[in-house]
């Protein structure tokens, strides 16, 4: 067996899911793990599916072949990969531009992973202000200090005037 990686776009619209798992029955692929959501009427979603080697190449084929619907294929990596801790990043305060940017370049220049990163931003019940809001699962190499990265994130959320909260993921 073999692990596909896909991305999926599509206009949003009933029946996207389904038309994609009959092709993946088609070809005899088991659906692993996916992340799905609509964005702005549009379909987007990352998936992974198991199936024999020598069923990918029609696999693909048949999903290229979906009519509006966009899909990437490639195979993971198989380097086996060092072990680093996850931790949780939590992100609320006024929305601006450069957020994102800001808190990723400490995150990178202290070889930090983003595994998983959801934003949203909404208005603030008590004054109707626009917050962005931002929840990471994050992956820490053995050798980088929690403590070192905790005030470097703080000091750039002081900046940004936007609560930082990195704990352990538990």
């Amino acid at each position: 067996m073999i692990s596909l990686v896909m991305t999926v776009m599509a206009p949003d619209q009933p029946g996207l899911v389904e038309a994609l798992a009959a092709c993946l029955n088609r070809h005899g692929g088991n659906w692993q793990e996916s992340r799905m959501a609509h964005l702005d009427g549009q379909f987007v979603g990352l998936l992974r599916v198991q199936l024999q080697p020598e069923q990918a190449p029609p696999l693909i084929a048949s999903l290229a072949a979906l009519e509006g619907v966009r899909v990437q294929v490639s195979e993971p990596s198989s380097q086996q990969q060092p072990t680093k801790e996850t931790v949780l990043l939590e992100i609320l305060g006024q929305d601006r531009v450069g957020i994102v940017k800001e808190l990723s370049q400490v995150l990178s220049t202290h070889r930090v992973n983003v595994e998983e990163l959801e934003t949203t931003v909404e208005n603030a019940p008590w004054s109707g202000e626009q917050l962005f809001r931002a929840k990471a699962r994050l992956q820490v190499p053995p050798e980088q200090s929690m403590e070192e990265l905790r005030e470097k994130l703080q000091a750039i959320g002081s900046d940004l005037m936007v609560e930082v909260v990195l704990s352990r993921k538990v």
